[in-house]
């Protein structure tokens, strides 16, 4: 052996020495020859790609051949696509008699299955068919990614109505131009309607009638879900979620990271579906977007030890009147059928029974709460409500909200920033690890890691770039910001026809009203605070914070 290595050797160098002796003009030729060689199939390849980027044989992505259909069906459902693979199918119909890497080598785009016309229509024909209905005056720095993030986990519709910022006409037209949004506006025409709703005479709700900020918030949120109820019979929708856009479906427990796959595996005899909430637990005082930069965060009472809970109680609260900052009941997702309606922001109920609900045991929402510093100045702008301790009762359901309202009122910036830090930011490391090691602190990276990967892929920028600028005067008008000007709206007119159209359900309802006796009509779901430790004396929350 050793001497077949040596001759082998030998014979190497002589060919090594010719090559280099050779002339510099065959040399030049060759490098030549290796660069025409380089750029044809670089070029051909690049001309490939801009035809098929402008269409050129990219079939509609919902079209998919059967035989990618079945097998990509995921288990449990009856033929859907997988999601994520259509677009491999309709860049080469053809080719899906070969072998499934050639299928794969073919996609054109990146990771992503959003580019050529971006619009992620191909879910449609998925089950069960979620939509969220939000209340929303955020900008789309922040609604564009919380939508993406819910597209992706299989959330085909969104209802969003928009007041404020959101309904300004650069953030409206470009949430109307993404498929499966429907944008409503609160226009007279909306607020007339509402006035109408049978929700007024009823008494579950009547404890928060007349009353301002959080409270007023409270009913238009559960006016808007009831039309989002009918909206959502209207469209096909299997469930319904409302959702802050402060807040993410993390759908742990599931066969797969996807909140479609979680539904689908809910018994077809549950009605409502609990998500224990999570809070967003902030390491530092200067998070700019917190979607993309916090991954740490307090468990819900509902998913931990109780004695974990309790014993942990004083070191997880941080002299806070609460274990939770704001609420700690959860979220829920309802089952679209008849009678269906919402129970407060955080429920949902049923006129004709009582639903049957269960808790989720790992999924969770997460709730990115006080994650800004500057969320405790813009929770001051909205309200016309006093700092005092009085008039903040009357404003705000919760304690910490009241507390972060008079501070943010009376002081000044860097004491306010001081509060902050103290109140809110986990500075000290080795709590933050026990609290970690006990498992009431915990690290979630899913959603962050989902939105960074949407945000290189540039969805976010493109959906801005191709809506739609020029606004027909209709909608101009429509969204100047929601004065109470009357004038015709488009998409609420439409809504508000739609509605009507549905005379069974009017028919129905009368019904409903007669038999009413049958549901038992307790008091709507407020946000409530997590389960308070007993052995604490009652701290009046703002003392305890000033």
């Amino acid at each position: 052996m050793p001497s077949h290595h040596h001759h082998h050797h030998h014979r190497s160098t002589p060919l090594l020495s010719s090559s280099t002796s050779a002339s510099s003009t065959t040399q030049s030729f060759l490098s030549k020859l290796l660069l025409l060689l380089t750029i044809l199939p670089l070029s051909l390849a690049a001309l490939g790609f801009v035809l098929q980027w402008r269409g050129g044989g990219v079939s509609d992505p919902t079209i998919a051949t059967s035989s990618t259909t079945s097998r990509w069906a995921p288990r449990g459902s009856h033929h859907e696509i997988f999601p994520g693979m259509e677009t491999f199918s309709s860049l080469s119909p053809k080719s899906h008699s070969s072998s499934d890497c050639i299928n794969l080598g073919r996609s054109s785009s990146p990771s992503f299955p959003y580019y050529g016309d971006w619009k992620f229509g191909f879910e449609s024909n998925l089950k069960p068919r979620i939509c969220i209905t939000t209340s929303t005056s955020a900008g789309l720095e922040q609604i564009l990614p919380w939508m993406f993030y819910h597209k992706v986990i299989g959330v085909a519709t969104f209802f969003l109505f928009v007041e404020g910022h959101a309904a300004s006409p650069k953030v409206s037209s470009v949430l109307e131009s993404i498929p499966g949004v429907k944008v409503i506006y609160r226009t007279k025409e909306l607020e007339e309607q509402q006035a109408k709703s049978r929700i007024w005479n009823e008494t579950w709700l009547s404890s928060f009638f007349y009353k301002p900020c959080n409270y007023e918030l409270f009913v238009k949120q559960s006016l808007n879900m009831e039309m989002a109820i009918v909206m959502a019979r209207d469209a096909g929708m299997d469930w319904i979620l409302h959702l802050d856009t402060d807040e993410l479906i993390h759908p742990a427990g599931a066969r797969e990271y996807s909140l479609r796959q979680l539904l689908l595996d809910v018994p077809s005899n549950v009605d409502m579906v609990i998500f224990p909430n999570y809070e967003s637990s902030v390491e530092r005082d200067d998070i700019k977007d917190p979607f993309s930069e916090v991954s740490m965060f307090k468990k819900n009472y509902d998913h931990l030890p109780k004695d974990t809970y309790f014993g942990m109680y004083k070191e997880s609260t941080r002299s806070n009147p609460n274990y939770f900052l704001t609420y700690g009941n959860g979220k829920a997702a309802a089952r679209i059928q008849d009678h269906l309606r919402p129970n407060g922001a955080h429920r949902w109920h049923n006129y004709m029974k009582t639903p049957h609900e269960i808790k989720l045991e790992e999924a969770a929402v997460l709730h990115y709460t006080y994650a800004k510093f500057s969320d405790l100045t813009s929770r001051r702008d909205r309200c016309g409500c006093k700092p005092t301790k009085e008039d903040v009762k009357r404003c705000f359901m919760l304690e910490f909200d009241r507390a972060a309202f008079i501070i943010a009122s009376t002081a000044t910036e860097e004491e306010m920033l001081n509060w902050y830090r103290e109140h809110v930011v986990w500075g000290e490391k080795d709590l933050r690890l026990k609290l970690l090691r006990k498992g009431i602190l915990t690290r979630i990276y899913a959603p962050m890691a989902i939105i960074q990967g949407l945000r290189e892929s540039g969805v976010f920028t493109s959906v801005i770039e191709t809506a739609p600028t020029t606004l027909s005067r209709d909608m101009f008008l429509a969204s100047i910001d929601s004065s109470n000007s009357s004038r015709a709206v488009p998409s609420v007119s439409l809504a508000s026809r739609k509605i009507g159209r549905s005379r069974e359900h009017q028919a129905s309802t009368r019904k409903v009203l007669e038999i009413e006796a049958s549901a038992a009509h307790e008091a709507a779901v407020p946000p409530l605070s997590p389960p308070v430790w007993n052995m604490t004396t009652s701290i009046d929350g703002v003392n305890a914070f000033t």
